[in-house]
């Protein structure tokens, strides 16, 4: 995965040079994944410039769009795939998609996060990325676009660009052939650019007596939370393409031509 330094866009990588299993890797320029893209300036940004954007899937809650709208280059189209959805509605909107009001009071995250609830939270979350009808469209929508011939160059995105759209790029690169060792690495690649993104909010929080672990399992990612959703997936289909193929609906048709866009 190449990181691309952008100055309008956070957390932004291409998937591209990512290693395959036979020798392949995936293909440059073709498919993203970033941060929120409410400051997305391609003429102010040459790096955003030259990726052609064409396609844009936003994987955030409605809350999240109507606070930070993404702006969206010309001649690209915007696809709305709200992963957490039913997560919300069920039991309101868990922390991956409530960052900034999560550490915005010490107390009231030590309250609802502390004592190691941070992490089974975000568990829980995952499993419901791999489980929920919401995140099933969603990851559906981003797959089957991914897999169009018009597609073109696509970017993927939720808030902080680290656990829906690292859920989805973890499915892309599983369905390519990456192995297990590659998919985790990529995964936890994006902690830096997170952390850095993000660093002003943790300072804050710290400052004002929040627990650094809390905050760290909230901005980060970890092993466990990636592991959590690869779990669900042997649980309940028992491999990597009878979910895509069951659980999502995408078409093995459509899997074909999605390899072959995305191998080099």
């Amino acid at each position: 995965m190449i990181a691309i330094p952008a100055t309008t866009v956070a957390n932004l990588r291409d998937l591209g040079s990512t290693p395959l299993s036979g020798g392949h890797t995936v293909r440059t320029g073709l498919v993203f994944r970033a941060g929120q893209l409410d400051r997305m300036d391609a003429g102010a940004d040459p790096a955003v410039a030259a990726l052609g954007v064409r396609t844009i899937v936003d994987l955030r809650t409605a809350a999240e769009r109507a606070d930070h709208p993404d702006r969206v280059p010309a001649g690209a189209r915007l696809l709305i795939a709200d992963a957490l959805a039913d997560k919300i509605s069920a039991s309101g909107a868990p922390a991956a998609a409530q960052l900034k009001h999560v550490l915005a009071d010490p107390a009231l995250a030590e309250k609802h996060l502390g004592g190691g609830r941070a992490q089974t939270l975000f568990a829980d979350t995952y499993r419901s990325l791999v489980s929920s009808g919401s995140a099933r469209a969603a990851y559906r929508t981003l797959l089957t676009e991914l897999a169009a011939d018009d597609a073109g160059p696509l970017l993927f995105h939720c808030t902080a660009g680290k656990d829906r759209t690292g859920w989805g790029a973890s499915v892309i690169l599983a369905l390519l052939g990456a192995d297990e060792a590659t998919i985790e690495r990529e995964y936890l690649s994006v902690n830096p650019a997170v952390r850095q993104a993000f660093a002003p909010l943790v300072e804050g929080f710290v400052a004002q007596g929040g627990d650094p672990e809390i905050a760290l399992a909230v901005i980060g990612v970890v092993p466990a939370y990636l592991a959590a959703a690869l779990d669900q997936v042997a649980t309940e289909y028992g491999s990597m393409e009878t979910y895509v193929r069951d659980g999502l609906g995408v078409s093995d048709d459509a899997v074909a031509r999605l390899r072959e866009r995305l191998i080099a």
